[in-house]
């Protein structure tokens, strides 16, 4: 009786890092809906409204300044030790690492380029337009802040929106937009949520942000992970493109035809076409499908004999027809008897 041994979870963890033979075809690319439009159009609405209270010296400033007297540093001094490390998770350099590997892996399992091409230009996206900003409103912090009561724009500083924030919704965000199942993708974007939330938190509990700071940075980080089904069709575009230059690569490199260049590379081995026109067209092979070898057959021990030279038998007696001086069972012989 044959068994199968039970799979362990460490067993089935590594069968997970395996290579996929080809690109999975359940993979959603979200597209931009009706309800992503209003998401949209609401973020940006609060964007505009976060700049105009800051510019306008609001209530929104005032309340920067109460938070900034109340120093929350001071408050809690006992978890400063903590959160020192905890706002890393906001920082551009060793996020975009971690997420960089993570869907390097992705993208080498799943035979497509999309992970990494979305992130980078999730990050491009989020350069341009919070660097844009930083720049253009030059608004000083907390610990550089000159003038109480004022909002410290047009001063130099490059701190609106908060560059922690925003990061961190991007950085963290972007795995929750390309998640494979809807109940990864609601899993992901509520870990996303509280890690962003707590960073930006974070920076104001250090006194390196106003709170409006952090508010302008969460919206400017979901307005980039909201627009990025815009620039799908450009994402395939560039990805259809490097593939057509991998395979050019790989026509002049191994001399293999262009349209036949395997898929991904580990996952077939092609013969190079030769160049003489009677020969075979090459063959094609999927590594790692090698063929069980039969066991030998069996043969029974002692003398063998032709088929040929064996009469077959049947339990009703030979099958040989009868000859001329033979006599059918159940008649009597019709030679003459000797001595008549």
């Amino acid at each position: 009786m044959r068994t199968e041994r039970n799979l362990t979870r460490l067993d089935r963890v590594f069968a997970r890092l395996d290579r996929e033979p080809e690109r999975p075809t359940h993979l959603d690319v979200p597209r931009m809906s009706r309800h992503r439009v209003v998401l949209f159009s609401a973020t940006l609405a609060f964007y505009l409204a976060i700049v105009v209270a800051v510019l306008t010296t609001s209530w929104l400033v005032r309340f920067d300044w109460q938070v900034m007297f109340f120093r929350p540093y001071q408050q809690w001094p006992e978890i400063h030790a903590f959160l020192d490390y905890w706002v890393v998770l906001g920082q551009r350099g060793p996020t975009a690492v971690m997420v960089a590997a993570w869907l390097g892996w992705r993208s080498w399992r799943q035979h497509t380029l999309r992970p990494l091409l979305t992130f980078g230009a999730a990050l491009l996206l989020l350069n341009v337009t919070v660097g844009a900003a930083k720049i253009g409103m030059g608004r000083l912090g907390p610990h550089y802040a000159t003038t109480i009561g004022s909002n410290e724009m047009g001063l130099g500083g490059d701190i609106f929106p908060s560059g922690h924030t925003a990061n961190a919704v991007v950085t963290w965000g972007i795995l929750a937009y390309l998640a494979s199942t809807p109940r990864t993708r609601r899993y992901l974007s509520a870990l996303s949520a509280v890690v962003s939330l707590s960073v930006g938190l974070t920076t104001v509990y250090l006194g390196t942000h106003w709170i409006s700071d952090v508010f302008l940075g969460w919206a400017a980080g979901l307005l980039i992970l909201l627009a990025l089904p815009w620039f799908e069709p450009l994402i395939t575009r560039v990805e259809t493109m490097l593939f057509t230059l991998r395979d050019a690569w790989r026509a002049r490199r191994f001399g293999i035809a262009p349209a036949q260049a395997p898929a991904g590379a580990g996952v077939t081995a092609m013969i190079p076409q030769r160049a003489a026109l009677d020969e075979e067209p090459p063959l094609r092979e999927t590594i790692g499908a090698a063929r069980s070898a039969r066991p030998p057959a069996y043969l029974a021990p002692g003398p063998y004999t032709a088929r040929s030279e064996r009469t077959p038998v049947t339990p009703a007696g030979s099958r040989r027809p009868p000859g001329a001086d033979r006599v059918p069972r159940g008649t009597t012989s019709a030679r003459p008897v000797a001595g008549g």
